[in-house]
This record gives structure tokens, sequence and C-alpha cells, in this order.
């Protein structure tokens, strides 16, 4: 019979912490809809990138086939955009380049968050590793950033494209160049909610009872730390598609037949005085895309706030 008493009482906590926790995301969700300005902004990026990731399924035109004799068309029902200086199709090539940009973006963003992560549990909960690795984090903020990625690009394009190809090597190349230049916020709010998180009850709990650092990370830190690293994970997309914009702009990027957002700017600028909307396009896609990603992080950022779901 007690056996029976403590599978029952034990199967109420596990309901009652299951009901718990939806009711957390039911709380997060419902902050995060009182913003409109994150919902405007989930429903275009997302818009955006069912556009880029399907589109190409549906408007089948190459984007680097060229017909000379469609050169410099306006806007049509065969083409939508336009056609550029070589007949390629402009919407074909805004679809393959917001692939490409979208890509760099989330990847370069996935590999800042995991660096600054990283840097920043191990310098706030290590003491001994703390001042090191801040200062390490110093000097790269320190460093000019456009210099920086214009050193790597050069030092590194030809290596990488003679090992993986044009494209698969200048694909590595942006994204781990604006990975390693971009952790540095992140590790440092992380840190800083590590080291507070180091002096609460339940974490000095685990350290009485002997419980390993690694455990105590993964158990107890990392899983409270998700918020700001969400939220920097968002607005990290927007930062890496801005500079692989700006890298393609100054023709540092992908190659010429290889279309990004920001290859789409620097090709058109010779002919902006007659062609204007070649350049309207992908700096609008590039702005709406950076600001319903911004707008995403706002939103985000209120609704894993404790305080703002209590009010």
């Amino acid at each position: 019979m007690t056996d029976v008493t403590s599978k029952q009482e034990a199967m109420k906590s596990f309901t009652d912490l299951g009901t718990q926790q939806r009711s957390q995301i039911r709380d997060i969700w419902d902050q995060f809809t009182t913003h409109k300005g994150a919902l405007i902004g989930s429903f275009v990026f997302f818009g955006i990138l069912f556009a880029v990731v399907i589109g190409p399924w549906i408007w089948t035109l190459d984007p680097t086939f060229v017909d000379i004799r469609s050169r410099n068309q306006g806007v049509s029902f065969a083409h939508p955009f336009g056609t550029d200086q070589l007949g390629r199709d402009l919407f074909a090539r805004m679809l393959e380049g917001g692939r490409v940009s979208i890509a760099v973006g989330l990847t370069a963003m996935l590999l800042s968050v995991i660096l600054g992560a990283a840097v920043g549990v191990v310098a706030g909960f290590f003491q001994k590793l703390d001042g090191p690795l801040m200062r390490l984090t110093d000097l790269f903020l320190a460093l000019p950033l456009l210099p920086l990625l214009l050193v790597i690009v050069t030092l590194f394009r030809e290596p990488l494209a003679a090992s993986f190809g044009p494209e698969g090597g200048i694909f590595i190349l942006m994204v781990s160049a604006i990975g390693i230049t971009s952790w540095m916020q992140t590790a440092r709010i992380v840190r800083g909610d590590v080291l507070a998180l180091k002096e609460r009850d339940f974490v000095l709990a685990a350290r009485s009872i002997g419980t390993p650092s690694r455990r105590m990370i993964t158990r107890h830190v990392l899983p409270n730390v998700l918020s700001p690293i969400m939220v920097s994970a968002t607005l990290g997309i927007a930062n890496a598609i801005i500079t692989e914009s700006a890298l393609s702009f100054l023709g540092l990027g992908f190659p010429p037949d290889f279309p990004t957002w920001g290859r789409l700017l620097f090709d058109a600028i010779p002919y902006m005085p007659q062609y204007p909307m070649w350049v309207v396009w992908p700096g609008v896609a590039i702005s709406l895309t950076v600001l319903s990603v911004n707008y995403m992080g706002d939103g985000l950022r209120d609704a894993l706030d404790p305080r703002q779901r209590s009010r």
C-alpha cells in the first residue's frame, strides 16, 4: 500500500511539473504575442524564409541563365523584377541570393553563439579562467572588424576555394570569418548571468553534495542562461546578414555567378542611374530581413524576462 501511494505521489509530482512547464511556455507565448512588432517581424521573416526556400521550386528559371535578347527588361509577367544587363531573371537571382544570404546568417550565428556561450559559461563559472578569457574578449572587441574581415578573406580565399570549390570554399570562409568576429557580446552577457547564478541556492546546494562542475554546468547553469543566448542568436542573424552583404558589396564575397543580396547590390552600382530598381530590390530585402529579425529579438527578450511576464 505504501509503494502504491509513493508511485501515485511521484506520478502527481511529474504531472504537476509538466503542467508547470506548459504553463511557463504559454506565458512566454502570451507575452510574445503582445509585442506587435515582434509578431509582424516574425510574419515577415518567415515569409521571406519560405519564399527563398520554396520559391526556386516554383519559379524554375535558372538565375545564371544568360539571354542577351532579354537584357535590361523592366517588370513584366515573364520577369517580375525585370532582367539585368545579361538578360538574367532578377527575381530568380533574388530568390537564390536570399537563400545564400540567410544560410550564411543562420550558420554564422550558430557558430558565434556556440563560441560566445562557451567562453561566457567557462569564464563565469571558473574564476581562474575568468581573467584570461575576458582579456581575450576585450582584445577581439578592440580589433577593427571590417579591416580584420578583409584580411581574413584575402588570406584564406584562394586556399579554401581550391580545397572546397569556389562556392563551398567562400561559404566556409564567410561563415567562419563572421562567426569568429561576432561572439564577444554573447560571451559578456552569458558571463554576467553565470556569475549571478553561481551564487544561487540551488547551485550552492549542488556544489555542497559534490556534484562535478561539468554536471552543474549542463544541468543547472546552461538551462538558466538560455534566454540571453536565444536573444543573442536572433540578433546575430541580422548582424551576420549585414556583414556578408557588406563583404559581397565590396566584391570580396561570393563569385559573380553565385548571387547573394550583397553581390546583387555590387553588380547594380554601375547601372544605378539607368536602372535604380536593380539596387532597390536587394536593398529592400536586406532591410526587411534585418528589421524583422531585430523586432523578433526585442519581443523574445521581453517574453523571456520574468519581470515582464509578471506585469
